[in-house]
């Protein structure tokens, strides 16, 4: 039997990686408002001071933790930090990640690029999981949100914004974070604690500086291949969108955010929005394993059936 979980988040302590910008930076600040203190950790130290000093500037208690969540004692010195500022942490949003860089068809996918995904959107998670769970456990109660996606998480998006074939990297970390969320939720009711886990899908389209992380990427991970088209840019992803008759709608970083306080308060594991069109892939997705066939269900990022089409890269 599960044990009862925290309902009044004031005075709780929240955190928050990737918390420099985007979803992170909006949950930071919900947290805020809701009298909780809060810690921002994030590798890019400048736009991560800028972040914190806006949420105190609000009246909010919130300290920034350079941290890069591919190293396991950077996020252990990110536990101790908030331990050492606030005393507990009670909520911990494994929200950092990086986005689509790789080019072309998934075997011609740049090591680099394997690596850097899987150790941002995975290990980063990972670590996560392992630095604050133990200390949630020893409180007997607190709440453990991973940042996932429809890309992955319900299905892989088979044709990208430029047209050639998506990324094969990001939807295979978002579909490990999914299967690690519900293995830890599994973990944690057969303790019997009050520690919840729960997924985040954010969904809609999102304004952040995900869609263009080769601006910040590290050397360590620097590509070894020569690229044979330009970075992407939200900008000509918006383009492409516009040019093919589909009118962008962001979706409010601030709905995402009250998401996730509305599904700690819940208790939900699903943290989502209301029924949308990429529910459907879900259905399609069912269907298709419980009829042994084949996955009919890939769509491009448009939405569209990803079938074979003259717009494929490398059929142009």
């Amino acid at each position: 039997m599960t044990m009862p979980t925290m309902k009044d988040l004031r005075g709780a302590v929240a955190v928050v990686t990737g918390g420099a910008g985007g979803i992170g930076r909006a949950m930071g600040r919900r947290f805020g408002q809701e009298g909780m203190k809060v810690v921002l950790a994030d590798v890019l130290a400048e736009p991560l001071d800028e972040a914190t000093r806006a949420l105190t500037a609000e009246g909010i208690e919130a300290i920034g933790v350079v941290t890069d969540v591919t190293d396991y004692s950077s996020v252990e010195s990110l536990a101790e930090q908030a331990l050492d500022r606030f005393g507990a942490v009670h909520v911990v949003c494994n929200n950092a990640g990086t986005g689509a860089v790789s080019e072309g068809y998934m075997w011609e996918h740049d090591l680099a690029d394997w690596r850097w995904g899987i150790d941002v959107n995975v290990l980063g998670v990972i670590h996560g999981i392992k630095a604050f769970v133990p200390i949630l456990l020893d409180q007997g109660e607190g709440h453990v949100v991973n940042t996932c996606s429809g890309n992955g998480g319900f299905a892989p998006i088979a044709r990208g914004a430029m047209g050639g074939p998506a990324t094969a990297v990001y939807p295979m970390t978002k579909a490990a974070v999914l299967c690690l969320t519900e293995s830890l939720y599994t973990h944690l009711e057969m303790t019997g604690t009050g520690v919840r886990a729960h997924v985040l899908f954010p969904g809609g389209f999102l304004n952040t500086g995900i869609w263009e992380s080769w601006r910040h990427r590290p050397d360590q991970y620097a590509p070894t291949q020569e690229r044979r088209t330009p970075d992407q840019t939200l900008a000509r992803v918006v383009d492409r969108f516009e040019s093919a008759g589909v009118h962008v709608e962001f979706t409010p970083l601030e709905t995402v955010a009250d998401l996730v306080v509305e599904g700690i308060g819940k208790d939900t594991f699903w943290m989502m929005g209301p029924p949308a069109p990429s529910d459907e892939v879900v259905s399609k997705k069912a269907a298709s394993i419980l009829a042994r066939g084949e996955p009919d269900y890939l769509v491009d990022v448009l939405g569209k059936h990803a079938g074979r089409s003259a717009d494929n890269e490398g059929e142009k």
